[in-house]
């Protein structure tokens, strides 16, 4: 695996689409603009975002100090978070909750929210926003700070994960490598309510857990959770939207474009519209990542496998499309 620091490369062409390698450099973190001199001891690591050839998709880490804080903000984009490390109270409207590593929530466009770090250890996390943010020579702005908006983080508590009514928040950290065998282990009875909203969706050794989508009121970009087990594999595929990958556990061979990267922990990767993607993860251990998609998937016609296409060209053209 290439070390945090390596050179990004932001490639593709246009006979294989855009795409972009990320490794994570925190030399380049700084305060986001509209936050300058209203936040305290909070940084952000953009990963992508236009400057690497997106147009949908704005993904990166916060980061926020011991005592550190963001105040009650609104925002014109929708945004979705997973925490990686520490602690971290997240206000929404009037409620906040502490959400520790594996915690994610989802930020409705134009909702109050607020950020701070009641604790000794720097929290951190992955969000990612869409539409993507303005920039500071736009001469607009994005992200506003209503006067006199109440600051609940004080008083925030560890989300009730089994309460009904938990609609912003939850918490997932990836399968177990029996996990269908593993979820009947308790007993039948009495066992904790699962079903369609807790579903996994599984298929060629890899099983999806869907954290923010329409369900949860996103409608702009959805956030999921990937597991691969090894031989785990997805066939060369591509989408009409934007997909990013934020590499969380294990190593794998990754086939973007036509090219093979070859991805670990913290790596970041993007695939655009139309640009061809596989993984087939055949050495090592398991692998997982967090992946996002911007703008939300259609309904129908999500994928587009070039295989399959290639082969009603050779049964149904009559040789192929130079006869035609």
């Amino acid at each position: 695996m290439t070390s945090p620091g390596h050179e990004n490369r932001v490639g593709g062409s246009l006979a294989n689409g855009p795409s972009a390698v990320v490794r994570q450099d925190w030399s380049r973190a700084a305060t986001p603009w509209p936050f300058e001199g209203r936040a305290e001891g909070f940084d952000r690591l953009t990963l992508l975002n236009p400057d690497v050839g997106t147009t949908h998709t704005d993904l990166g880490i916060g980061r926020l100090a011991p005592a550190g804080r963001v105040p009650p903000h609104v925002q014109s984009y929708e945004q979705a978070i997973y925490v990686l490390a520490g602690q971290v109270a997240v206000q929404f409207e009037e409620r906040a909750y502490l959400l520790r590593p594996g915690d994610f929530a989802f930020i409705p466009l134009g909702a109050l929210h607020a950020f701070a770090n009641h604790f000794s250890e720097e929290a951190r996390w992955m969000d990612v926003n869409s539409p993507v943010a303005l920039r500071r020579e736009s001469g607009r702005r994005d992200t506003l700070f209503p006067s006199d908006s109440p600051d609940r983080t004080t008083a925030a508590l560890p989300p009730d994960l089994a309460d009904p009514t938990l609609r912003l928040v939850g918490h997932y950290e990836g399968t177990g490598a029996e996990h269908v065998k593993s979820a009947a282990s308790s007993p039948a009875r009495g066992r904790e309510s699962a079903g369609m909203n807790t579903a996994l969706l599984a298929y060629s050794g890899i099983s999806v857990k869907m954290l923010v989508d329409q369900n949860r009121g996103a409608h702009l970009l959805t956030m999921f959770m990937v597991d691969y087990e090894v031989g785990g594999a997805a066939q060369n595929h591509d989408h009409p939207f934007e997909e990013a990958y934020f590499f969380l556990r294990g190593d794998t061979d990754f086939e973007l474009g036509g090219q093979v990267h070859h991805f670990g922990p913290g790596d970041v990767a993007w695939a655009g519209v139309g640009t061809t993607h596989a993984c087939y993860n055949t050495e090592g251990g398991r692998v997982r990542w967090i992946e996002t998609q911007a703008p939300a998937p259609p309904q129908q016609h999500s994928y587009r496998w070039p295989a399959d296409w290639e082969r009603y060209e050779a049964d149904y053209c009559r040789g192929g499309s130079d006869d035609a």
